[in-house]
């Protein structure tokens, strides 16, 4: 309860501000107004008293002002620029770790209420620094939360989300490993859809009056969208990553990114066609086959010539040369992406696909970690500056059950799929519910809707509501579906018992990180897709064929959980490294005396 009543009063905050804001804003424009006034009222006006060679004098003159001002308005920009980030920043990551330590809650949360705090529609409104003005002002030119440099700074931030999204998606492992992942992605995808779509068409009020308004169906693929980092991290505390509802969570979620990157292709492109005088059948089909093509060629074209691209690559024989050259080619396809009426995170996320089947994938991940870990709270932060409470107001209602059916679709969409498949109704729930957080994609998907006029200010918060409220509704709802028996129905059951787990217990951090390390390096040498999940505790997913097993590093202690059928597999390579861990110890026996060798430091410096 106390949670809940932090999470509230931080969220509320930012609206305290934006209601102070309001009162302010009517004094600060007649204010200005004033100014503007009292100098044109200074301004003198002669007629025929400047000669030609003053005038061609003044001419001059001004061109360098001109040129001089456009020079400081630069300068004057970047200044303000690097402020904002510093002030970003620092707001995301300290709201992040709040949520994150003590309300036990993801970081994004915290640092979307970080970017509602700060943003021009509260605080930011109201917090004037002298010669730059006020920190985070609303661009009146586009009517947007944001400046175009700040904006252009989170949509490289969504690139890197997405590429390393499709680093880590692994789309043929998933099919070979389990049918009813796709069933149930799928049954997801069309119920939240369509339950989205429906819901902004009859609700009164909304000017929306058509299932194919851009508005409705932006909505729909908003609610489409699964969080599997969040969903893994519960997962993995409750230790049934490898359970049949881990599997199929996972499976599920990662066909809903796939559908959903196709979907909001489709629905960019319809966008971009004239509404509002009827349904123009003809260039909506040619949109979605454009769409479905453009990802399906690619994607395939990626897939076929990616080891091909990257055997070049590896011939600069430098890592940190590899890892810039494989962003540029994911920031190339973006662009490609946008030419061809997509949406640029597409083709991010096709280029991160793409190289997912080769030996590179783990070291970009490793190589971007960093950026990923500045840059992606910066795009969580603007999408919460852009949240205008005032305009929310008339659509509180309206939010709230378009949360509720969220939640709905997706227990529903996914679990009756699960039910008709393999598990009793405790399994299905459990799916259903593993499905049910939205995050980055949905924010993502959101940002480009308001961004491109297609939704408005009260239907992106609607959005930021409803990803809010399915992100804290899930872990605790999650958690408790585990309590309880098997998962799978009583002809299949047994399934849960045939989970092995493995634990390993070693002195320090130190050693049991680096022997992670080993076993990561060991199998991708056997071909194995090792996948790191986004978690707060390293976990790795690995597939090949029909194993597939997790792998988590908790304090000093490596726990995999693998089925009974496969452990000897795992045990194996584990043992491999293990022996190879002695054989190393033992060479170190052989080296010079480490004592001696600080006494050799230690006179060397003194000589």
């Amino acid at each position: 309860m106390l949670k809940s009543a932090l999470v509230a009063l931080l969220f509320t905050a930012a609206s305290l501000g934006a209601a102070f804001a309001e009162s302010t804003e009517t004094h600060q424009g007649t204010a200005q107004s004033e100014i503007h006034a009292a100098a044109e009222a200074e301004v003198p006006h002669h007629h025929g008293e400047i000669s030609d060679g003053h005038e061609q004098h003044e001419a001059t003159h001004a061109d360098e002002h001109v040129e001089e001002h456009e020079a400081h308005s630069i300068t004057h920009l970047m200044m303000h620029l690097i402020l904002q980030l510093a002030v970003i920043i620092v707001a995301a990551k300290i709201g992040g770790y709040i949520f994150q330590k003590f309300l036990k809650m993801p970081s994004v949360l915290g640092e979307l209420a970080s970017g509602m705090v700060i943003g021009p529609y509260a605080l930011g409104k109201l917090i004037d620094i002298p010669t730059l003005g006020l920190l985070f002002p609303l661009n009146t030119v586009h009517d947007f939360a944001a400046s175009p440099q700040l904006y252009g700074i989170a949509t490289l931030a969504s690139i890197i989300l997405l590429f390393l999204a499709g680093l880590e998606t692994d789309l043929a492992a998933f099919i070979r490993y389990s049918v009813v992942g796709s069933f149930v992605g799928l049954g997801g995808l069309v119920a939240a859809f369509v339950i989205g779509d429906l819901v902004a068409v009859m609700w009164p009020g909304n000017g929306i009056d058509s299932f194919m308004d851009p508005a409705a169906l932006f909505l729909g693929v908003i609610s489409v969208a699964t969080s599997v980092g969040i969903t893994a991290r519960i997962l993995a505390e409750k230790r049934k990553m490898a359970s049949p509802e881990g599997v199929t969570i996972l499976a599920g979620a990662v066909f809903d990114d796939v559908f959903g990157i196709i979907t909001l292709a489709i629905v960019m492109g319809m966008a971009k066609v004239s509404a509002g005088e009827g349904v123009a059948w003809g260039p909506i089909c040619m949109i979605a086959l454009k769409a479905i093509g453009f990802f399906v060629v690619v994607t395939a074209l990626g897939l076929i010539f990616s080891r091909k691209i990257t055997a070049l690559i590896k011939r600069f024989k430098s890592k940190d040369m590899i890892v810039a050259v494989c962003f540029g080619l994911a920031l190339l396809l973006a662009s490609l992406a946008e030419m061809a009426g997509l949406a640029m995170i597409i083709g991010a996320y096709i280029m991160g696909l793409a190289l997912s089947r080769t030996d590179l994938a783990h070291e970009i991940e490793h190589h971007l970690e960093g950026v990923y870990n500045i840059l992606v709270p910066i795009f969580f932060c603007v999408m919460g500056m852009m949240v205008d409470f005032i305009a929310m107001k008339p659509v509180l209602a309206f939010g709230a059950v378009y949360s509720i059916l969220a939640v709905f679709s997706k227990v529903v969409g996914c679990g009756v799929p699960a039910f008709m498949m393999k598990f009793n109704l405790r399994g299905s729930l459990r799916i259903g519910l593993g499905m049910l957080p939205r995050g980055e994609v949905a924010l993502i998907v959101a940002g480009i809707g308001l961004a491109g006029g297609v939704i408005g200010p009260e239907m992106f918060g609607v959005a930021i509501m409803m990803t809010v409220i399915t992100t804290m509704l899930a872990p605790p709802l999650l958690v408790k579906s585990f309590e309880g028996g098997s998962g799978l129905r009583t002809e299949m059951a047994g399934g849960e018992e045939d989970i092995e787990v493995i634990e390993l217990e070693f002195p320090s951090y130190d050693i049991t990180e680096f022997l992670l390390n080993r076993f990561v390096r060991a199998l991708q040498a056997e071909e194995f897709f090792v996948h790191h999940l986004h978690t707060e505790q390293p976990t790795y997913r690995v597939l090949k064929d029909d194993i597939a097993f997790t792998l988590v590093e908790e304090d000093n202690k490596l726990i995999i959980n693998v089925p009974h059928a496969n452990q000897h597999v795992a045990r194996m390579i584990l043992l491999e490294e293990l022996l190879s861990l002695t054989d190393l110890l033992e060479s170190t026996k052989q080296m010079k005396d480490v004592d001696k060798m600080g006494t050799d430091l230690m006179q060397g410096m003194f000589a």
